[in-house]
């Protein structure tokens, strides 16, 4: 603790030296081959002051600067130059007005930076806070998804050990196929988990290159119509070629998310659209269903994770969570809003690298 506040006070004295003596260097310059207006000087030492209280800690060294700069004028630029000489009839008064005004100033200065450190730490603690809410968010909605089929696997593996059916009936295999299938989802979703800890927690930057959208998409598509062969996707891309730096593996998990939710909940009666655009900034994907669409109420929590509806299918919820997460992670947005037919999930791109 003493080795840091010895720290801070030689930087703080180092700096306070430092740019009076910059400060004064400067004016030299002024008043030997510009002007030696004694308004001109004052003002170079005002900044110079103000600087002193913007890179240093506390009201002290910009006070202290303000008393240094009345003697450096007086000294350098105050006839009888180089020596002191208080002995001019309105010195004192000059000396009291410009310390006062100085000292105000590097108050004022150091009040701001206060305010803005202040400012500052308020705005991480509300960070802070957000990410605490987005978790707690998180935890409500994977107890909430992840419950449904780790019931269901469990009654089937018990009506199995039960020898309820014969291990060669349909009953039996239809059970065996559902135990499949949940587990196949339990393993997407802990995946879909993963990805979003490692952004939420900052232990990983998004592993962002350039990479032509087509080929994002399609093999997106590819790998949702391995999981529903009898799926109706229509695709439209634009002509050109469209590459946008992005975490490819984490994108396509968006769009399989947004695709498998309208093929699951959606009961489209029409093939699910997906449409690329291309615009002057950002990349749209829009992903459109021909179904039931979205409870009006809902729409503002959608992505929250805290949405839930009894009438729909497990990982609605923390999909579109994990959606938002992503797309917030790559500087985009994502919205969700009903058209007359059904209902239609939008998220965008930037076309330009956007991370710090």
């Amino acid at each position: 603790m003493k080795k840091i506040v010895k720290r801070q006070l030689f930087h703080d004295l180092a700096v306070t030296s430092g740019l009076l003596f910059v400060t004064t260097g400067l004016t030299f310059f002024l008043f030997y081959f510009i002007s030696q207006s004694p308004a001109n000087i004052a003002l170079f030492y005002v900044i110079g002051i103000i600087t002193v209280a913007r890179y240093t800690t506390g009201y002290f060294y910009g006070i202290l600067a303000s008393f240094l700069s009345i003697i450096l004028i007086n000294c350098f630029f105050t006839y009888p130059y180089f020596r002191l000489d208080f002995s001019i009839q309105s010195y004192p008064f000059t000396f009291i007005c410009m310390l006062t005004l100085s000292s105000i100033t590097s108050a004022t200065t150091s009040n701001l930076k206060q305010q803005t450190e202040i400012l500052a730490v308020h705005e991480k603690q509300l960070m802070e806070a957000e990410k605490e809410k987005m978790r707690a968010n998180l935890l409500r909605a994977v107890s909430h998804d992840l419950r449904t089929p780790l019931t269901s696997i469990l009654g089937s593996v018990s009506s199995i050990e039960a020898e309820e059916f014969c291990p060669c009936s349909r009953e039996c295999q239809k059970l065996l196929h559902n135990i499949h299938d949940d587990a196949e989802w339990l393993l997407n979703m802990v995946e879909n988990l993963l990805s979003v800890t490692r952004i939420q927690t900052g232990t990983s930057s998004l592993n962002t290159s350039p990479e032509v959208v087509e080929e994002v998409v399609s093999e997106s598509v590819d790998r949702l119509r391995k999981r529903f062969p009898d799926a109706e996707i229509n695709v439209s891309v634009p002509d050109e070629l469209l590459i946008v730096p992005m975490d490819a593996m984490l994108i396509e998990q968006v769009l399989i998310n947004l695709l498998e939710n309208a093929i699951i909940h959606s009961k489209s009666a029409q093939p699910i659209c997906l449409v690329i655009e291309n615009q002057p900034e950002f990349i749209y994907f829009r992903i459109i269903d021909y179904g039931i669409g979205l409870q009006e109420s809902h729409l503002e929590e959608i992505f929250d994770g805290t949405w839930s509806d009894s009438d729909i299918h497990k990982g609605t919820g923390i999909g579109l969570s994990i959606c938002k997460t992503i797309i917030t992670a790559h500087h985009g947005s994502i919205t969700a809003q009903n058209h007359e037919e059904g209902a239609e999930f939008v998220f965008t791109l930037p076309k330009e690298e956007a991370y710090a």
